[in-house]
């Protein structure tokens, strides 16, 4: 399949970062590669930009795009994003620091029509909703054996349903008769639960199937483990920029930035896509972007 995902607000991430001829960069959500894209034609040659992606799809899809754009001075790396630290120390030499590093931490268009995972509660896919290999938990796992307490706990937090637990309830009974297998089995137990109205602006699957991506992956434990690590990558005047779609992604990195003391924020509140990007790219309308500087004297 082909790989589809624009990149959110990538002309506010390009002003922020300035890139330079010979700078370095990571790119910790590849993604569709546009912010790597766009990073490696800006710093040259004599620059680089190390991608990283846990996906094989984003990683299959970079490789094409640098063979047809003829660039050298990217890096690609297939694993997740906390083990920033390590895919540096085995890919740049020790010491090195980096002039920006961002995350991305929204879904990709591609994930979403992804037919043999189960990101979007459209069609009926496989309930598998890893980013890829390596995963500790599985989302068909959590489904079946979660407690009525952890499902709820989990819908609420991570999804911000009101109904959490009613849902929960209702997969509970559900899997009792028979476990949970596929994205139509789980839609169908929802929408008895909470019906879809026409007036509605998302279905009632979506967060659900929102807070089970984010269980599933540990994505918000994995963010406020690799914030610490990013700071200590970056060169002195060195920025940092995450993109969330999440209020709960957006308050860990609200919390990191306020309470670091190596950095400078410089969006006292979070950037937000414009109205003529938002109408080119619907996905666009839930995102936050904010940036902090590292300190010269640290």
């Amino acid at each position: 399949m082909s790989y589809q995902h624009l990149p959110v607000m990538l002309t506010e991430i390009l002003e922020y970062l300035a890139p330079c001829s010979g700078q370095k960069f990571i790119d910790c959500t590849l993604g569709g590669a546009g912010y790597t894209l766009a990073l490696a034609a800006r710093v040259g040659q004599k620059g680089k930009v190390l991608g990283i992606d846990l996906d094989e799809l984003a990683i299959n899809n970079a490789q094409q795009k640098i063979v047809e754009g003829k660039f050298k001075n990217i890096i690609l790396v297939q694993d997740n994003f906390k083990n920033l630290s390590t895919i540096v120390g085995d890919n740049f030499p020790s010491g090195t620091r980096f002039s920006g590093i961002v995350f991305d931490l929204g879904l990709s268009s591609a994930q979403l029509a992804d037919q043999s995972r189960g990101f979007s509660f459209q069609g009926e896919r496989p309930l598998d909703m890893a980013f890829g290999p390596g995963n500790q938990r599985s989302t068909v796992s959590i489904l079946n054996h979660y407690s009525l307490l952890e499902l709820t706990r989990i819908f609420r937090e991570y999804g911000e349903e009101r109904r959490a637990y009613q849902i929960a309830k209702a997969i509970i009974n559900a899997r009792r008769k028979k476990p949970f297998k596929t994205t139509a089995d789980l839609t169908a137990v929802i929408e008895k639960v909470t019906p879809f109205r026409f007036y509605s602006k998302i279905h009632p699957a979506t967060r659900v199937f929102q807070a089970l991506r984010i269980e599933t992956n540990d994505e918000l434990t994995s963010l406020a483990q690799t914030l610490p690590h990013a700071v200590e990558l970056l060169d002195k005047g060195g920025k940092l920029i995450v993109v969330s779609f999440h209020s709960g992604e957006d308050r860990i990195v609200k919390k990191f930035f306020k309470e670091n003391t190596q950095l400078q924020i410089l969006t006292k509140k979070p950037v937000e896509a414009s109205e003529q990007e938002i109408s080119n790219n619907s996905r666009a309308r839930s995102a936050k972007l904010r940036v902090a500087q590292k300190l010269d004297n640290f």
